[in-house]
């Protein structure tokens, strides 16, 4: 299987990237895929709350923990890669990326690279895209749309969107939809994963004992959710390849 790696990050503070990088490894696992994943919130990460068995935190400004993420894809047992890149460092780690050659190594079909640029409701948000656009051509660019934090969210007008999109031909976009407040803020509190909250298993694995409606509101977000990344051509690839590599040649379920 060809290694994977799939950077998710937002210049903006607050549009839920984490949580975005949080649904996208509780797919992978749902699908029977296995990914490991890198927290750069050093030296504090919250990915590694709630993923502590897959996760390591490291400083992404450190050459040695670079090595940890890109001379190891090749060679690791875990053949996709998740970084949840730290607020305010896309546009860094991209041009870091750029620097060191592992855009133009994706582009060459080494390896599969997929950057998930989580967007929130403002201009702002929107001119990220822009800046970033110098980077992403001949690599998955998925733009997600991300409802959680905000009821309302900044509809592009026809004007806005041939400003903004120009230059953006190879952009996907994915909808994350909002989740109920209280229970967002349960599974946050429990310190579990979205499908384990579902399941009702607390941080050890035993029976938890979270409320049943708002398990149902999680199962019913997730599940519109997972049905978005399914859509993305990356996402296909990397199923598609761990079917063919699987004994028996088994399709991983989503």
């Amino acid at each position: 299987m060809k290694p994977t790696l799939i950077l998710v990050g937002a210049d903006k503070g607050g549009v839920g990237k984490t949580t975005t990088a949080r649904a996208l490894l509780d797919f992978l696992s749902r699908s029977n895929i296995l990914a490991r994943a890198f927290d750069t919130e050093n030296p504090r990460g919250t990915l590694k709350r709630f993923y502590p068995g897959i996760t390591e935190i490291i400083d992404l400004h450190n050459v040695a923990d670079q090595m940890k993420v890109l001379d190891t894809m090749d060679s690791s047992a875990v053949k996709v890669t998740v970084v949840d890149l730290k607020a305010g460092n896309l546009s860094t780690a991209l041009d870091t990326f750029d620097k060191i050659g592992v855009l133009d190594a994706a582009r060459s079909g080494q390896f599969n690279l997929g950057l998930v640029h989580v967007v929130g409701p403002s201009i702002a948000s929107l001119d990220e895209m822009g800046e970033v656009a110098k980077y992403t051509k001949g690599l998955s660019y998925i733009i997600a749309r991300n409802f959680i934090n905000e009821t309302n969210f900044f509809e592009w007008d026809e004007k806005t969107y041939k400003k903004y999109f120009a230059g953006l031909s190879n952009a996907r976009e994915i909808i994350v939809p909002k989740l109920n407040e209280m229970a967002y803020e349960q599974v946050d509190l429990a310190g579990v994963t979205f499908t384990d909250f579902i399941n009702n298993k607390n941080a050890r694995g035993e029976p938890g004992n979270f409320s049943f409606v708002l398990r149902g509101y999680v199962r019913k977000w997730l599940s519109d959710l997972n049905a978005e990344f399914v859509r993305l051509d990356l996402i296909k690839s990397v199923i598609e390849e761990a079917r063919n590599t699987a004994p028996g040649g088994d399709a991983p379920q989503a």
